[in-house]
């Protein structure tokens, strides 16, 4: 788990976007609203996540970061992470999915993995 912090500052998306494919990763927009939340996602893949135009709240294993317009923030398969849009206005950011998946995990014991929230199949984040 990394955050590099200002790598993608004034670099366009294309651009982006070949640099991720040829780490192995796709490059997909999304767009949330103020107060949007994601939590708690497992995957199968590795990810990264790149802020566009304001910034995000991320966590992960306890840790809690700000990510600013350009960063980028490697995510390891099987980590639970989540995202927060705290910024009080609209923010597009880029997010890539590592081409290789593992296995899925089967859930704990006693429990249950939401879905969409395990083996990279997912609606976002």
């Amino acid at each position: 788990m990394y955050i590099e912090r200002g790598k993608w500052l004034r670099r366009d998306q294309e651009e982006i976007a070949r640099e991720w494919a040829a780490r192995g990763f796709s490059c997909d927009v999304w767009v949330d609203p103020p107060g949007q939340r994601w939590e708690d996602f497992v995957h199968s893949v590795d990810e990264l996540v790149t802020p566009l135009d304001a910034p995000l709240e991320v966590e992960w294993e306890g840790e809690v970061a700000q990510l600013e317009p350009g960063d980028e923030w490697f995510i390891p398969c099987r980590t639970r992470h989540s995202v927060r849009n705290t910024s009080g206005r609209t923010v597009r950011w880029l997010y890539g999915l590592g081409l290789t998946q593992l296995p899925a995990l089967p859930p704990v014991s006693g429990g249950s993995v939401p879905d969409g929230q395990e083996g990279g199949d997912r609606e976002r984040p």
